[in-house]
């Protein structure tokens, strides 16, 4: 059956007609960006015309890809932040809070629509497109590409399912089982963490009308309908573009995160940047990794936080926990390190996709990046985790309750901990048996979901919107969802009973009186 179904898939990619798709990243950060990518390889595989919005354009793009450079927007995000030596001891810096991480990517996106060179694209009325693609961060601005070209719009959400993306499409999921991206719980919620959740959807909710809302409304009117205009439409309101998507590609999985239910045009793709074949380790790589006796452990922090920013004291004790493992360690490293053992290499740049597949690999120590989590459930590799910020706390909880990750905080005692971590996850077989089990999961689908992507784009593009998929949730009010109106109905009803009951009441009563004076 799942190899009828993958032939199908790919008689329907082959034999479709190419389209153009704009697909817009604007996030500056590598993770982000190997997402687009993903996005963009899979469409290019068809022979599709992509336009690609980055901040960290493709080197040697093939002919039916026309890239737009933005990046100037490294220069709209607070990167020297997320040094690592800021998130430790006692005058650490605490989480950001939502309202800037909202503010921050607000900013981001309208910025990247007035960029000059997005803004060329923008003013050529006589450019058009298909669909559009565009990566969701926390704002509904965007959806006005997709206004401005006709077009059918697809949300990728680069964050495990939650109730805010849930909601893109659909009727929000109930806050006893779901949380919003930015959440740190994990269901089934303490009472505590129920009523943490439920104050905290109505504190967004509130802001979302006082301020959000009518933030993203100016933006749009500034930026998005004049381009409408120009092009002798007019621009419907962004309360109705922003809840009209075609459909969300979802970067997720169910091996990965939780089993809620998602409506029909919510598509969980996660993996689809993975390439489906590994590229061979350069030479001088896979020599040691072939020389190393008992096994590689891989560690890196991601692209954005730097190995290098770690404290002085932090490095020397690493290294020197590193240099008494059996092991061979690969660490990821921006610079030169003096004093490396002869177990330890130092990477500048690492191929982390080939070196999670190699069969020498046992263990991934990482930070928790949701990029980084799908590629060791992707190979099978149990990992220690050391969560900084964002999403990376999360997505730790979830790998710790699956049964194949050991978290590991950040402290000033990390090399200490790390030891612990270690030879608890290399001694004892149930962390790699879990992370097996959860690959196979993670593997067995009808198709891969490269394939998937493709599938569910050209379906968007063939039936001009996919309009059969909506939930019919988004044309009920909430007051309707509730019923509120049944209520206010029935309790009128009661209340106009009741009158009429005393009423009647009344009157039985005093024509019983007035007869029994009139007896006595």
């Amino acid at each position: 059956m799942a190899l009828a179904i993958c032939l199908f898939f790919l008689l329907l990619s082959s034999s479709c007609e190419a389209y153009k798709a704009l697909v817009v990243f604007g996030m500056p950060a590598t993770s982000h960006s190997n997402l687009g990518r993903g996005v963009v390889r899979n469409l290019l595989k068809d022979g599709h015309e992509v336009t690609f919005i980055t901040p960290i354009p493709i080197k040697d793009p093939p002919p039916n890809l026309h890239q737009i450079d933005v990046s100037s927007n490294f220069e709209l995000l607070p990167l020297d932040l997320m040094k690592i030596e800021r998130f430790l001891g006692p005058n650490s810096m605490p989480a950001l809070p939502r309202f800037f991480v909202k503010m921050m990517m607000m900013n981001l996106v309208s910025k990247t629509m007035e960029h000059e060179n997005v803004q060329k694209l923008l003013n050529d009325t006589i450019a058009h497109f298909d669909v559009v693609i565009v990566e969701w961060m926390f704002t509904s601005l965007s959806a006005g590409y997709a206004t401005i070209f006709d077009c059918p719009l697809i949300w990728l959400i680069p964050v495990e399912v939650n109730s805010m993306t849930i909601g893109l499409v659909d009727a929000v999921p109930h806050p006893a089982y779901s949380t919003d991206p930015l959440s740190s719980y994990l269901p089934p919620f303490s009472f505590l963490e129920r009523a943490t959740e439920i104050w905290t959807r109505l504190q967004e909710s509130v802001l979302g009308f006082l301020y959000y809302e009518s933030k993203d409304a100016a933006n749009y009117e500034r930026i998005v309908v004049p381009q409408v205009q120009k092009r002798g439409r007019q621009a419907p309101p962004l309360s109705e573009v922003q809840y009209n998507a075609s459909l969300v590609l979802g970067n997720s999985h169910v091996s990965m995160g939780l089993p809620l239910s998602l409506p029909q045009n919510y598509k969980p793709v996660g993996g689809y940047h993975i390439e489906e074949e590994v590229k061979p380790l350069p030479e001088d790589l896979e020599k040691i990794m072939m020389n190393s006796k008992n096994g590689v452990i891989y560690f890196s922090m991601g692209s954005n936080l730097k190995s290098k920013d770690w404290p002085e004291e932090i490095k020397r004790d690493l290294l020197k926990l590193f240099g008494e493992l059996k092991q061979t360690v690969l660490w990821k490293f921006e610079e030169e390190l003096p004093n490396v053992p002869k177990n330890v290499h130092i990477l500048k740049w690492a191929p982390q996709p080939s070196i999670l597949a190699h069969p020498k690999c046992v263990l991934f120590i990482t930070h928790g990046g949701l990029l980084s989590t799908t590629e060791t459930i992707h190979f099978g590799v149990p990992t220690i985790a050391i969560p900084v910020f964002g999403d990376q706390f999360i997505n730790v909880k979830k790998s710790v309750a699956r049964g194949f990750t050991l978290q590991v905080d950040l402290s000033y005692k990390l090399a200490a901990d790390l030891k612990v971590a270690i030879e608890e996850m290399l001694s004892n077989p149930k962390y790699r048996q879990r992370v097996k089990e959860l690959s196979y999961i993670y593997h067995d689908r009808p198709v891969k979901p490269g394939a998937e992507l493709r599938h569910w784009v050209q379906h968007v593009v063939n039936t001009r919107g996919a309009s059969h998929l909506r939930s019919p949730a988004l044309q009920v009010p909430l007051y309707q969802r509730l019923y509120l109106d049944l209520v206010a109905f029935l309790s009128v009803a009661f209340i106009v009973l009741y009158m009429l009951i005393k009423k009647l009441y009344s009157r039985v009563r005093s024509k019983k009186i007035v007869n029994n004076k009139k007896r006595n």
